[in-house]
């Protein structure tokens, strides 16, 4: 049944554990909750402790029960064992609340460091990994984490029970006693035997779990795209695929617990009417009275629930330790890009040197060879070129959301990976090809670089991108909700929105990757007029699709398959006739005035 796993090999990242390791590191979580741990325990023993007594209790006054007993004894009795057992449910009550309290502790830290670790990988993580099979391990790991917890403190509480009780019956009877614990190992060795399919089986339910919410999120991400292109039963059929194997795992996760229990079952019923009959036998030849064989078969019942729970308990506990591993690999997963000192530069001058950069996504597949670039400061450069000649790669390496191999990346002199990142991204400002919008008013969305900054500084830098004409077209205005991904904005919208949160964000070095996105010929001057005030005195790196933003470069770098061959102005390079010119009659002709006024004319 091998194929059933096909698909569910673990992530790069992952890395395995030893169950000493994963449990001292588990018990870390819960030091901070001490307190509550230690009344959580003292509980768990005083319940132990009272319902050890209660089965007791009912073994000696069945002793005294005679037929002349007066109900006023037995209304004692009763209300005697009323009052334990409240005092056992009093007891357990606040051993369930102390340590609910301490298990959703940990839980939340865990999540906060797993989320931390989210925000802290690499760009190049998300490229390489599904996004819905990182979500599941932030959500549903750390969730099957606290359920385990919460399942070892039970098993905590019904074991002391035993021991509690198995002391009493010693004394009482040995031999009973003897017996009973004889026929022990054999139901936990048959439990903990199941331990290595028990883990193997969980750790591939966990990843079919993770394969099928990143499908549904990816589902749900493009359903634009899959409804323009007619592809909902593809989608759907594809859906139906990952689902059936889900099934198939899970069914065979269950198939695989659900067997050791008949076996446990019998197991626990040789060992039960073995002690029947020995018992029996001792009550007729007076080695017992009935109330102390009663307490031996009120005993088994106790005895054997926790035994054979053990393979209940070791399924959750390696379902625990499984979801905490993954939760764990998520969380001590190597950065590639490294911060190799803390160097915080006063200010950004922005002058930028790539020199002999060496850079690939992937071993054997070179993006940049031997790169050299140099950008001075205050200046802005255009990179053209086809699809895969490296322009977004330089962009990236700048903002360092990658790790070039080898070489060197200066920033003012300065090597790029010693710089501190947090106070370096501060004076980046990015605009993406397609930007990306938090559900909220666009007030909120603009004021994201700097969240400190005023409602008139908003409206300020909103008013600078195209003179603010764009604002009057919002229904609300700057309190205009934007909706999920701004998806309640036009395209246009969205890219004057990103140029206004860049300018409020106020930064040394800019990157603008420009929309390729139809637009209206109003946007279009909108976003321009925006663009030139973005780019105004700042280092500016352009990956250009527009023709006047081409133009207005104060360099245009022409790059084929990671390296430049061609640099100038528009004008020169035109005059070269090389490769940009030909880039230009092919892209960027029709966008020139010259070219409409002729089509006009012609038409």
């Amino acid at each position: 049944m091998g194929f059933i796993f096909d698909g569910l090999d673990a992530e790069e990242y992952d890395r395995k554990y030893g169950d000493k390791i994963l449990v001292k590191r588990i018990l870390s979580y819960f030091r901070p909750e001490a307190p509550k741990m230690i009344i959580a325990a003292g509980m768990i023993i005083a319940t132990a402790l009272l319902d050890a007594v209660i089965p007791i209790f009912i073994a000696q006054n069945l002793d005294r029960l005679q037929p002349d007993t007066p109900f006023t004894q037995l209304g004692m009795v009763a209300l005697g064992l009323v009052a334990l057992a409240s005092t056992s449910w009093v007891f357990n009550f606040i051993r369930q609340t102390r340590s609910s309290q301490a298990v959703g502790a940990v839980v939340l830290k865990l999540r906060e460091d797993a989320a931390d670790a989210v925000l802290r990988r690499d760009l190049s993580f998300y490229d390489q990994f599904p996004t819905g099979k990182i979500v599941s391990r932030v959500t549903s790991d750390t969730a099957a984490f606290s359920q385990v917890m919460v399942l070892t403190m039970e098993l905590m509480s019904r074991l002391l029970l035993v021991v509690v009780l198995l002391i009493y019956l010693a004394t009482i009877n040995l031999q009973l006693t003897l017996v009973l614990l004889g026929l022990a190992p054999f139901i936990v060795g048959a439990a903990l035997g199941f331990r290595a399919l028990a883990r193997k089986t969980i750790t591939a339910s966990r990843r079919m779990n993770a394969t099928v919410s990143a499908h549904v999120q990816e589902t749900v991400s493009g359903i634009g795209v899959a409804k323009t292109f007619r592809q909902e039963p593809a989608i759907y059929n594809e859906f139906v695929r990952v689902n059936n194997q889900s099934r198939r795992v899970n069914m065979r996760t269950r198939y695989t617990f659900s067997s050791i229990f008949p076996l446990l079952n019998i197991l626990a019923g040789i060992g039960t009417a073995l002690l029947v009959y020995l018992g029996g036998m001792q009550v007729r030849g007076g080695g017992l009275t009935p109330g102390e064989w009663f307490l031996f078969i009120q005993g088994l019942a106790l005895f054997w629930f926790p035994l054979t729970s053990i393979a209940s308990f070791w399924s959750q506990f390696q379902l625990g330790l499984a979801a905490g591993e993954r939760v764990f690999a998520l969380i001590d997963a190597e950065p590639e890009v490294v911060q190799r000192g803390d160097v915080r530069l006063p200010e950004l001058k922005g002058a930028i040197r790539f020199a002999h950069v060496n850079f690939a996504y992937r071993p054997g597949e070179p993006v940049l060879h031997d790169f050299n670039l140099t950008i001075h400061p205050g200046e802005t450069i255009a990179l053209v070129g086809h699809t895969g000649s490296g322009k977004s790669s330089i962009a990236r390496l700048v903002a360092r959301f990658y790790e070039f191999q080898e070489g060197s990346i200066t920033l003012d002199g300065t090597d790029i990976r010693t710089l501190n990142l947090a106070a370096y991204r501060t004076r980046l400002g990015i605009v993406t090809q397609a930007p990306f919008l938090f559900d909220g008013t666009v007030r909120e969305n603009i004021r994201y670089g700097r969240p400190e900054a005023s409602d008139e500084a908003v409206r300020a830098v909103a008013e600078r991108v195209g003179g603010g004409d764009w604002i009057a077209g919002l229904p609300e205005g700057l309190e205009s909700q934007v909706g999920e991904r701004g998806g309640g904005l036009s395209m246009g919208q969205r890219q004057l929105v990103a140029l206004a949160r860049v300018l409020l964000q106020d930064p040394a070095i800019c990157i603008l990757d420009e929309a390729t996105a139809s637009i209206d010929p109003l946007t279009e001057t909108l976003i321009q007029e925006g663009l030139d005030e973005v780019l105004l005195g700042r280092t500016s790196i352009v990956i250009a699709h527009r023709l006047s933003t081409i133009r207005s470069a104060d360099r245009i770098i022409v790059l084929r398959k990671g390296a430049i061959i061609e640099e100038g102005n528009h004008d020169q390079l035109i005059a070269a006739n090389g490769h940009y010119a030909e880039l230009y009659n092919t892209y960027f002709r029709h966008q020139s005035l010259d070219y409409i006024e002729g089509t006009r004319r012609a038409a």
